[in-house]
């Protein structure tokens, strides 16, 4: 449940949330609840809120944002920051929903084929995307044809490799026939759908969302206007303008909203949080996300597995989740937080308890007695990522691993490590996916960002098949087996799922906690108070 304080307390709210699939079978006419269990119920500032202030109809939002953007084109940008800021900008197909569940968006219904391999889109007519023009199923075609690689160009994602062919037959028409079936598919179209041949998207992006790109001046700020012309007029924002400030400095964004100078701070740590005092509110939520030191697989010496077993047994990591999470965190074993229920493997937490002896024992049986140097790459822009490294240093000493900090920029970390995998070992957060397969088919070998370097053809072929079964049962099952490998081969010290907090002005409402990183503007509002 997200809770809403209007004084600080001490300490984070730890939540977790259901993230599950989201399947299309049969003839659904409309996307599908999620089916997997019960979801804990979100209440949003709103509801909360409401009835005690007068909504105002207009305003400016200034949100403090740490990281700059990397790219503003939504197909070739990787940070998650920079796709919570731009979401506002372009709308996709569908949209995630608070529950996990697909909300309709530019699609307005869907059909499956009887075999699973042919999803038919209508596309709500009266669209227009922010230069003025008719979003089509030709736009739709052009986008997922960029996306798939069926322009004769290179793929720009994975999750649209499946894609055989798609069809037009009219304006509000889209069939898109996949080479065998992808449970996954479904989830991926909540994709950004763009402009026909539009190629400046880096430079002036066009989409059809709520908020229309104003500017973008690096270093200082990204600033977004409202879509006077969306097409949900019963969605239409309050907010007249949001204005992202890059303030990568956390001490610095919490005296600016002291001050007055900023009215949001998404990510706000405990410390910045009690820092503010009172007067301010703090909404908490589950962030579905995975906390982990990545180990290069393919650098020496940790292409050996007894070593990153080693590793493992010399971190504790309940004491990273008491010293840097103030105990608000979720440990992990594999990759994938409890809040994705139905497909999470219990009993992996448990495989590595800490044990130096027994790390000392599998250096030694490695070559590595008198142990070696590791760098630690981390960006330096995301404060918890760097204090936890500082506890790992501190711990790996006690089996004579003598460990270094190397702090880089954000943007430096992207190229160096996500991109070409330049590194020893990374402390990073890998945020929560609506899909189970989005989530592990990270390390499948063929994977293009998979810059832990992890092959291992059993673990392909688990989520390979986990990627086609559309029995949901057997297909969690795929799941674990390939989560317990990821622990077993010990690809990295999997950590925990901390929670995310969120400090707002009081008279800022409407915030709402989604499974993944999302900032709905168009659902906010300032109030008279």
């Amino acid at each position: 449940m997200l809770k809403i304080r209007k004084t600080f307390v001490t300490g984070f709210s730890m939540l977790a949330v259901m993230s599950m699939v989201i399947t299309g079978c049969g003839s659904s006419t409309s996307p599908a609840p999620a089916t997997t269990g019960s979801a804990q119920t979100t209440t949003d500032t709103q509801t909360k809120d409401s009835g005690r202030d007068e909504k105002v109809e207009g305003g400016i939002v200034r949100v403090a944002m740490a990281t700059e953007p990397d790219n503003l084109d939504p197909y070739l940008s990787a940070a998650t920051d920079t796709s919570s800021m731009m979401d506002n900008v372009f709308d996709g197909l569908f949209e995630a929903g608070e529950n996990s569940e697909l909300v309709p968006a530019i699609a307005e219904s869907y059909q499956v084929s009887a075999d699973g391999q042919t999803y038919t889109f209508k596309i709500r007519k009266g669209i227009k995307f922010h230069d003025g023009s008719d979003l089509t199923a030709e736009d739709v075609l052009y986008s997922y044809a960029k996306l798939s690689g069926l322009n004769g160009k290179e793929p720009l994602s994975a999750k649209f490799a499946a894609i055989e062919k798609i069809d037009t037959p009219d304006d509000s028409t889209v069939v898109v026939k996949l080479k065998e079936k992808d449970a996954a598919f479904l989830a991926a179209n909540i994709v950004a759908i763009v402009p026909k041949d539009y190629e400046k998207q880096s430079e002036k992006p066009i989409g059809a969302g709520p908020f229309k790109f104003a500017s973008y001046t690096p270093g200082q700020q990204l600033v977004l206007e409202r879509n006077d012309q969306f097409y949900d007029q019963e969605k239409k924002p309050a907010l007249e303008r949001v204005e992202f400030k890059i303030m990568p400095d956390s001490n610095a964004s919490v005296l600016a909203m002291q001050s007055g100078d900023i009215d949001m701070i998404p990510g706000i740590s405990d410390q910045g949080a009690k820092q503010l005092g009172a007067g301010f509110q703090l909404v908490s939520g589950p962030q579905n996300m995975v906390q982990l030191m990545a180990l290069n697989n393919s650098v020496k010496p940790l292409d050996d597995v007894r070593v990153r077993q080693a590793i493992n047994y010399a971190i504790n990591k309940d004491v990273i989740i008491q010293t840097v999470a103030e105990g608000n965190g979720v440990k992990l074993g594999s990759n994938m937080s409890p809040a994705m229920k139905r497909y999470y493997q219990e009993g992996l937490t448990e495989r590595y308890q800490t044990d130096v002896e027994k790390a000392k024992a599998l250096l030694k049986e490695a070559g590595y007695e008198k142990g070696f140097k590791l760098a630690i790459t981390v960006p330096s822009n995301y404060t918890f990522h760097v204090d936890t490294a500082q506890v790992i240093v501190e711990q790996l000493k006690a089996v004579g691993i003598a460990a270094e900090i190397k702090q880089i920029e954000w943007s430096s970390w992207l190229e160096d490590v996500y991109n070409n995998a330049k590194y020893e070992a990374t402390i990073i957060g890998l945020t929560g996916k609506l899909d189970p397969h989005e989530v592990l088919g990270r390390f499948e070998t063929t994977y293009r960002k998979n810059f832990y370097k992890f092959s291992n053809v059993e673990f392909d072929d688990l989520v390979n098949r986990g990627r086609t079964e559309v029995d949901e049962t057997k297909r969690a099952d795929l799941y674990k087996q390939a989560q317990t490998i990821l622990t077993e081969q010990a690809v990295a010290v999997f950590i925990m799922d901390p929670s995310r907090s969120v400090a707002m002005k009081e008279n800022l409402h409407g915030f709402k906690m989604y499974p993944v990183q999302k900032y709905d503007f168009a659902a906010m509002y300032f109030s008279t108070k």
